[in-house]
């Protein structure tokens, strides 16, 4: 199935196939639930999305999971090397990690704007030092960078039926809302790092602070006022969910499938939130194999309908969008 893959995008060079190899890996073994709606797409879409998946993956963890011994400020440096092998990649350079020979011959062949992967790392500067969002604006500059422009970037490889700016608000706002949704999901495990993802001001309306979240995890209970706090940050999640559902009908047919697997699976884990009535601080939730297999087992039958009836290309550095 892999060689498939990398026949059907037209990948031939030994080397890249490998790098390309190396992100889908990264993507099996950190994303199930985007790596089981990627399996949706005609086979010479799901490098490319691969590749975008394992550079922001792989930059991700730089921050999240250092060395127990690492610092701050070595972390910064990583990035910083990060940012110039990935400004030289994309310029042609070659670069000794095999992520960014994926990442610069996707970005090539789709012609990705470079700026928004600056605004990705960007944000993931900003995890080095900010731990706490006053207000939604000032978490929306970080959601951006986090997760807005990883649907910007995907939105090339998925295809759109018209204008592809008109399908650009919508497929920022999935990003959007599957990041909110971590965030929901991981109050807990983000609390151990150091950092709260959700306004503060939008949390002091119902008394809550930073202080009564530490008591929630250190207690693993969900008193009463973090309860409602998290109940009013659902409907927020809930309404980006509802605001990108409008776009599915923007994007090329054969990729209405994945997509809509990956929103229904992942909006689901707000669901199972609600269902053990906020117990966030006790279990992480989770959408069941079983559940996960039966959405995108039904989904299947369209996206196997939509090939038969139109051909994803892949794009190649001379040409535009089809």
């Amino acid at each position: 199935m892999i060689r498939t893959e990398l026949d059907a995008a037209g990948i031939r060079a030994a080397e890249l196939r490998e790098a390309y190899l190396r992100c889908r890996e990264l993507n099996a073994r950190h994303g199930r639930t985007f790596f089981l709606a990627t399996r949706l797409l005609a086979p010479a879409q799901r490098p490319a999305i691969h590749a975008l998946y394992g550079f922001a993956r792989w930059a991700d963890d730089i921050v999240d999971e250092p060395p127990f011994d690492d610092a701050a400020g070595t972390r910064a440096a990583r990035l910083d090397a990060v940012a110039k092998d990935l400004r030289d990649s994309l310029s042609g350079a070659p670069c000794a990690d095999p992520i960014f020979a994926a990442l610069a011959d996707t970005a090539a062949r789709y012609r990705i704007d470079h700026v928004l992967f600056d605004e990705f790392l960007d944000s993931m500067r900003m995890d080095l030092t900010v731990t706490d969002y006053p207000d939604r604006a000032a978490l929306d500059r970080y959601v951006h960078g986090s997760a807005a422009v990883i649907g910007l970037q995907v939105l090339p490889v998925l295809g759109t039926v018209g204008a592809q700016a008109d399908a650009a608000p919508y497929a920022a706002a999935l990003g959007k809302a599957f990041q909110l949704t971590n965030f929901l999901r991981d109050i807990a495990e983000d609390l151990d790092r150091g950092r709260v993802y959700l306004p503060a001001d939008e949390l002091a309306a119902f008394g809550v602070d930073r202080a009564r979240l530490q008591w929630c995890r250190d207690n693993r209970r969900t008193d009463a006022e973090v309860r409602s706090a998290l109940a009013a940050q659902h409907e927020v999640a809930r309404g980006w969910y509802r605001y990108a559902d409008a776009g599915l009908a923007l994007l090329h047919p054969v990729s209405r499938p994945c997509v809509a697997t990956a929103a229904v699976l992942y909006s689901e884990i707000l669901d199972r939130i609600e269902e053990t009535d906020f117990a966030v601080f006790t279990a992480r939730a989770t959408v069941g194999n079983a559940r996960r297999a039966r959405v995108a087992g039904s989904a299947l039958a369209r996206a196997l309908w939509a090939r038969r009836g139109s051909r994803v290309r892949t794009l190649t550095s001379a040409e535009g969008p089809a």
